[in-house]
């Protein structure tokens, strides 16, 4: 069942979402050549705290951090750790989720470290330019598949691939609710939308053909590409209004 947000809820979601980006914005400085992904967890704690919210990563299905911190091929569910610094040429993606009042807001972004060559770069903006065209397919009315019929018809004009294992969702007072949200097209997908829905798009886009993923047996959250392609993410979480989309966790 996809619960409909109300008033209040809404509300209370657009709190938790600026949150969330002001998070995200405030670990961006740091993000540089020689810091260590613990680190930039420890800056994200205490912002956190400092803004009465906590850390909805933090011992979720046993989950050992506060953000998830995921360098080049992989795709999602890094955990941050002192001996993982950053180098020029790396990617980072950053994913943070904040409990405020109850309720979540979740984002997430992919720095450039130091100096990235021309072809990452235009990778990682491109996936930021298909975030935003899965979002701009949300309107009331609209079936949710064209979220990802848009992400699908652009990437796969330069040679990428999407992964399925994981989608974006719904979110409120859980981290989890329904839809998932599929950031390729499928039929699975076809639910209409409606205004007061708020859900997650955030495409995990493979600069390689092969959109298969496997999982570290080692920590058992560690998703890294296949093939060892690189693997870039945006996030924001939306909500559908009556004449398109409102973004929670803008900038």
């Amino acid at each position: 069942m996809i619960k409909i947000k109300s008033p209040g809820e809404i509300d209370k979601m657009r709190k938790a979402g600026k949150l969330a980006a002001q998070l995200l914005n405030h670990i961006n400085p740091f993000v540089k050549a020689g810091v260590s992904t613990d680190y930039l967890n420890e800056l994200a704690v205490i912002f956190t705290k400092m803004n009465g919210a906590v850390s909805a990563p933090l011992n979720y299905r046993g989950f050992p951090k506060s953000i998830c911190t995921s360098i080049n091929n992989v795709v999602c569910h890094g955990i941050p750790s002192r001996t993982d610094i950053l180098k020029n040429g790396d990617i980072l993606n950053i994913d943070v989720t904040v409990i405020l009042d109850g309720f979540h807001g979740d984002t997430s972004r992919t720095f450039l470290i130091g100096e990235v060559d021309k072809e990452t770069q235009d990778f990682v903006n491109r996936t930021e330019k298909a975030m935003y065209l899965g979002i701009e397919a949300v309107k009331h009315g609209n079936y949710l598949f064209a979220v990802g019929k848009a992400i699908e018809k652009y990437v796969g004009q330069f040679g990428y691939s999407i992964v399925r294992d994981y989608t974006g969702h719904g979110i409120g007072r859980k981290f989890h609710e329904n839809p998932q949200v599929f950031h390729h097209y499928t039929k699975a997908n076809k639910i209409r939308l409606q205004k007061g829905m708020i859900f997650t798009v955030e495409p995990m886009i493979i600069m390689g053909k092969s959109y298969k993923v496997k999982t570290s047996p080692k920590d058992g959250w560690t998703v890294t590409t296949a093939d060892g392609s690189l693997s870039a993410q945006f996030e924001h979480t939306i909500l559908v209004t009556e004449n398109g989309v409102e973004i929670l966790t803008a900038t």
